[in-house]
């Protein structure tokens, strides 16, 4: 089936953990997963050409902001056309901020604007994932490979 990049942040696990879920869906669903991390992994934003779908999950710095080890993919993304790839942004936030999830929403808008196509929900969870929430990832998961199975959403 389809070749996917998961490609993902997390300082506290939570962001991991919602990464592992998705995951175990879409392999289950019979695709291909690559898994990376901001901060062990060279990210070229060129290879994103390479996959059929791509996942992208980031934990939210202070007050909604990117992490620092997601900022020059961020500012990179200028440089790659991924006009029509499908993309799904996920994260974990912590709802005491004001803008909770800021850093998964930024990622989303900045994707909306290289004409990807999205997923039509971002993600975000508020903190470590509970029971509901791994229902609503194993769920994301699911409208992520129906989109790569049908070319569309």
């Amino acid at each position: 089936m389809g070749k996917v990049l998961m490609l993902f942040a997390s300082m506290t696990g939570n962001t991991e953990m919602m990464a592992e879920i998705i995951t175990d869906v879409i392999e289950a669903r019979e695709h291909e997963v690559e898994t990376k991390t901001f901060d062990l992994d060279a990210i070229d934003v060129k290879e994103l050409l390479d996959y059929e779908g791509i996942l992208i999950g980031t934990y939210s710095w202070d007050d909604g902001e990117l992490p620092y080890e997601v900022e020059d993919f961020y500012d990179e993304l200028d440089d790659v056309d991924i006009t029509g790839k499908i993309i799904g942004v996920f994260g974990s936030g912590d709802s005491f901020y004001d803008s909770f999830g800021g850093a998964a929403n930024l990622l989303g808008d900045r994707f909306e604007k290289k004409g990807a196509n999205l997923l039509p929900e971002r993600l975000i969870v508020d903190m470590e994932p509970d029971q509901d929430d791994v229902a609503r990832c194993q769920k994301y998961a699911d409208v992520f490979c129906d989109m790569i199975e049908n070319g569309h959403d």
